[in-house]
């Protein structure tokens, strides 16, 4: 079995009941093997979790590299690449323990490190597709991927609707407004 194989399922354990429930036995029971077979790939639970989540970045990298050939170059564009981002359906329900699988992300420095890189494509491709003004993509695509947590953050407290219909309105809204107010001056 493959280590990719082994890390996808512990990320599913850690996404179906938090990084506490990721243990060499509780992988082995999801992909077959042994407790001791796995602490023979990797040698700490430290070192188990890290893998694991950056597994989980290397997807995220690549999906936001999918979605940014993808999208069309406009504000619709940046608001249908984040929405894609965003789980559907079961995963919806999986925002809580997303919250904890991200507390692990900013507790170690190499995953920090690998966030921070992360949100820095991310906003150049939402930058992008708000302004031509290369002066100001930067910061207004930084500041679309903080609306877009927000709305995150408050979906999951209100779970009014889909995710996707939910965080789309709030980020369109978002778009309306400062995207006009760039406009102006």
């Amino acid at each position: 079995m493959s280590d990719e194989a082994i890390l996808d399922a512990a990320m599913a354990v850690m996404v179906r009941s938090g990084p506490e429930a990721v243990t060499f036995a509780s992988v082995g029971r999801e992909v077959g093997l042994s407790a001791a077979t796995l602490v023979q790939r990797f040698p700490t639970k430290v070192a188990f979790l890290r893998a694991a989540l950056l597994r989980a970045w290397d997807q995220l990298d690549a999906l936001t590299a999918e979605l940014d050939a993808a999208m069309e170059i406009s504000p619709e564009g940046a608001v249908a690449m984040l929405v894609a981002m965003f789980p559907t359906g079961e995963g919806e329900t999986d925002y809580a323990e997303g919250l904890l699988i991200l507390r692990e992300d900013v507790r170690d420095p190499v995953l920090r490190a690998r966030g921070t890189r992360w949100g820095e494509v991310l906003a150049k491709a939402l930058g992008r597709r708000l302004t031509p003004d290369t002066a100001t993509q930067d910061l207004l695509g930084r500041l679309m991927a903080s609306q877009w947590q927000g709305a995150q953050i408050w979906w999951a407290f209100s779970r009014r609707g889909s995710a996707a219909s939910f965080i789309g309105r709030e980020l369109r809204d978002w778009c309306a407004v400062v995207l006009a107010r760039e406009r102006e001056g």
